[in-house]
């Protein structure tokens, strides 16, 4: 494959990544983790494909073929690798407890993070440190 070939599979990739990015529907650091795995899969994914299984194929066997890129079979195994980073993002973030909800991982349970607690003095403190005056 010549760098034609290489540079049209980067932005394959890089657009199925913004796609799985976008379907991932998290925070913004959620989706940035989306985008780079998307990304990477389907490059990595896409050369195999191109490479491996459809190295064999001249230009008369496989159209379009852009300086030894198979398009359509890497067109066809990012889609299918961008669903499958899509829905394994998915499971993780709903496993994980990072939906998105008001309640998870790391914002503090059920009341995000609001928990007063004592310092074996008895007086109960404000998440800050901030006393309450509560006893």
């Amino acid at each position: 494959m010549g760098f034609l070939g290489l540079a049209v599979l980067g932005a394959i990739s890089l657009g199925f990544g913004v796609l799985a990015g976008l379907a991932v529907g998290q925070r913004w650091a959620f989706r940035l983790w989306a985008i780079v795995t998307a990304t990477v899969a389907c490059f990595v994914v896409g050369l195999f494909t191109s490479e491996g299984l459809f190295g064999w194929a001249t230009e008369e066997d496989l159209q379009p073929n852009i300086d030894g890129l198979s398009r359509d079979e890497v067109l066809l195994s990012s889609l299918l690798t961008t669903v499958v980073v899509v829905l394994v993002m998915r499971y993780l973030a709903h496993h994980s407890g990072g939906h998105g909800g008001g309640h998870g991982a790391g914002r503090g349970g059920r009341h995000g993070g609001a928990r007063s607690s004592t310092d074996g003095s008895g007086e109960v403190r404000h998440p800050h440190g901030q006393p309450t005056g509560q006893a």
